[in-house]
């Protein structure tokens, strides 16, 4: 079985390079929601503690199987530690046997970040210049670096209520090819702005913005709600905008439309992928996409990233399936008493 460990995904990131990397995550993205009725789908099954949460997220069709542990602690960061960290796992269906186990603290930030992409290129304006990012913390780079590659962005305006995060922010994306400007509040960031991106982690109900403060014709991915009782868009706000989701049976539970019932959801993501439903229909209505992560995501990089692993040799090979001379004595692999 391969193991992929977080050197392992950063040596891959370097041959591979970053901006391919994400157009590999979001064709595999494309792909695997354009055939939904071939996966085998459910909600996450959340655990629920007063500081965070642990959860488990099943997806497959009927040749791989493919689960993520992944938790959220918004304390951790207060400790030194991560709020989000990752697991995933990669098995083959016809024998159950585990293919890979890999690393996916980095894999659920890059995947999140080529999930909204792929909603924008159905929902965003085609010819959006300008982007702003609410929340500076583990998420945002991700966020910028993969809609910059498919969208020509100039600038780039952002906040956050932590100025050590607007200052990790501003150095990490330094000496790119868009202009970074730092805002003192919520409003001047997103004024004119074609995308905004939510991605706050206060455990929270909020309400970032009024209709008031965003132009016509702007795209949101909303992605900081993400857990019952956590919301970054007022209810008042939703009913003003097209709203689409990943998948409502878990959404309307975790996501901003906790507020809402299911009819005010215009589509879930893969309607507009397979054609069904239109996405943005004019230049000026308000589009949002209410983004929980979810595990079909997960099943989309995992694959992506085994077959790349396997093409350019990454990974360790661990024994870790027995593999008797007869499979009926497992017992005989211990050897004489």
């Amino acid at each position: 079985m391969k193991i992929l460990s977080v050197n392992d995904i950063r040596k891959l990131l370097q041959t591979v390079g970053l901006e391919n990397f994400f157009r590999c995550i979001i064709a595999a993205l494309e792909e695997d929601f354009g055939r939904w009725d071939e996966f085998l789908l459910s909600p996450r099954h959340a655990t629920y503690y007063p500081h965070g949460v642990i959860e488990l997220m099943p997806c497959a069709d009927q040749q791989l199987y493919a689960f993520k542990y992944v938790n959220g602690h918004p304390g951790n960061p207060l400790n030194g530690k991560l709020n989000v960290v990752a697991i995933g796992l990669l098995s083959d269906v016809v024998s159950g046997y585990p293919l890979m186990i890999s690393e996916m603290t980095l894999l659920t930030a890059f995947r999140t970040a080529a999930t909204g992409v792929l909603a924008a290129l159905y929902l965003a304006r085609v010819d959006a210049k300008s982007l702003a990012i609410i929340g500076n913390g583990a998420q945002a780079e991700f966020q910028v670096m993969a809609f910059a590659s498919f969208f020509q962005l100039e600038n780039i305006r952002f906040f956050d209520v932590d100025p050590h995060a607007m200052g990790k922010f501003s150095r990490n994306l330094s000496g790119q090819k868009f202009r970074l400007i730092p805002c003192n509040c919520v409003a001047e960031a997103v004024h004119d702005a074609d995308i905004v991106i939510t991605a706050t982690a206060a455990k929270k109900r909020q309400s970032l913005l009024d209709i008031e403060d965003i132009s016509p014709g702007t795209f949101i991915n909303a992605m900081g709600g993400d857990c019952p009782g956590k919301t970054e868009l007022s209810e008042k706000f939703l009913n003003q905008v097209k709203l689409v989701v990943e998948y409502k049976p878990q959404t309307l539970v975790e996501g901003e439309v906790q507020q809402c019932t299911a009819n005010r959801i215009y589509a879930e993501l893969w309607e507009l992928v397979c054609k069904y439903k239109p996405g943005r229909e004019n230049n000026y209505e308000i589009t949002l996409f209410d983004s929980v992560g979810f595990a079909l995501e997960d099943f989309s990089i995992l694959r992506v990233v085994y077959d790349l692993a396997k093409h350019y040799q990454f990974g360790t090979e661990l024994p870790m399936i027995p593999e008797p001379n007869d499979s009926k004595d497992l017992f005989g692999l211990l050897g004489a008493p």
